[in-house]
């Protein structure tokens, strides 16, 4: 069996690990000419851990862990209003069994999984066509290629998705936010401080080596801001108009943010679709169910996604997708119910929980 993937996220290569491990040959396309750098701190919880232990990369995602030790929230003349030792908003509690782990670590011990899989760097899927024998795919670079199936794990904003099932509405939660790398000029040890002043707010944590720090800054607005996904001067001139407010270290963020180079931005956001497959095409993680950065499940959805799917088809191909879909409808709403749960304050201990290990693996 033949499959292209589109993405080399996290849940793109975790795909093509089980794939590969089932015997099949993969291929992943990513639009990016190099891995992604940067992102946020992801968690891995719940069910997501049982599958990185099948997965054989628990120990080592544990290894490189942000081990966070805890948080402070400070007002805009940078006066602490709290401090904390048991929790922090990225990770949850600090006592739990769960892994947070920067973005780039996860993706490079995932990809490291991919034995045998062929990456496609620089380029994108630009057609699709289908029947029952299989898929004819036209890439951006000119090439072509014949696959017994496509799967979608190119993000909120897929261009898979949109190929096969149209412009597709998004969901908005009223949150904008960007995230890059700065210099620690806090010199923060495994910590983390947040900040928030009118809609405008930021986070910023020490990554490990504690030499940098991941930043973490957007707003909030009621009505749905319009950008260009991919016009990076853009948004960071938006993210720079909607947060001239902020007072703390504010001027120095934005100062921060026009030097970076690994600068993302979107908005929180869902994807809600009747179903995740048409024909000999499915979708998977933010593609198809994206829970929002609110939810903070979006890479356990990932990886669990990733298990599922291919055990679906490793057991029998037909009806595979429908499979994979009755087993991860209830996984995904409730853990997109997450984002919604208490906004502005995050789930319930207990919600987080009930959610994580919503699923029969």
């Amino acid at each position: 069996m033949r499959v292209l993937v589109s993405g080399a996220g996290i849940g793109g290569p975790a795909l093509a690990h089980w794939l590969r491990r089932h015997g099949h040959e993969v291929t992943v396309v990513e639009r990016a000419s190099t891995p992604r750098p940067g992102g946020q701190a992801v968690d891995i919880r719940g069910a997501a851990l049982e599958v990185s232990r099948r997965m054989g990369i628990l120990e080592q995602a544990r290894a490189h862990k942000t081990d966070m030790q805890g948080m402070s929230m400070v007002d805009g003349d940078g006066n602490e209003l709290m401090r904390t030792t048991e929790s922090t908003i990225s990770g949850g509690r600090i006592d739990s069994d769960d892994v947070e782990i920067m973005r780039e670590d996860l993706t490079r011990i995932v990809m490291e999984t991919t034995t045998g899989v062929e990456y496609l760097y620089g380029d994108s899927i630009a057609a699709i066509e289908q029947d029952e024998r299989g898929v004819r795919v036209r890439f951006d670079g000119g090439g072509t290629g014949d696959y017994d199936y496509v799967i979608g794990a190119d993000g909120l904003h897929s261009n898979t998705r949109r190929l096969v099932f149209g412009e597709q509405p998004l969901e908005h939660l009223g949150m904008y936010v960007a995230i890059y790398t700065a210099d620690n000029f806090l010199g923060l040890d495994r910590w983390q401080t947040w900040y928030r002043e009118g809609d405008a707010g930021c986070g910023l944590y020490s990554v490990p080596g504690n030499a940098q720090m991941r930043v973490n800054i957007g707003f909030n607005s009621e009505t749905r801001v319009e950008y260009d996904h991919r016009d990076i001067a853009s948004q960071k001139r938006l993210v720079a108009e909607r947060c001239v407010g902020m007072r703390w270290e504010g001027p120095r963020l934005i100062k921060a943010m026009w030097e970076a180079d690994d600068f993302y931005f979107d908005a929180a956001a869902q994807i809600h679709l009747d179903t995740w497959s048409r024909g000999r095409v499915a979708l998977l993680g933010d593609a198809g169910y994206c829970a929002s950065l609110l939810s903070g499940q979006g890479t356990s959805l990932a990886l669990v996604g990733a298990y599922v799917l291919a055990d679906e088809l490793a057991r029998q191909q037909e009806g595979a997708f429908e499979r994979y879909e009755r087993r991860m409808r209830p996984f995904v709403a409730l853990n997109q119910a997450l984002a919604k749960e208490n906004p502005g304050q995050g789930a319930s201990e207990e919600s987080v929980a009930k959610a994580a290990n919503a699923i029969a693996l």
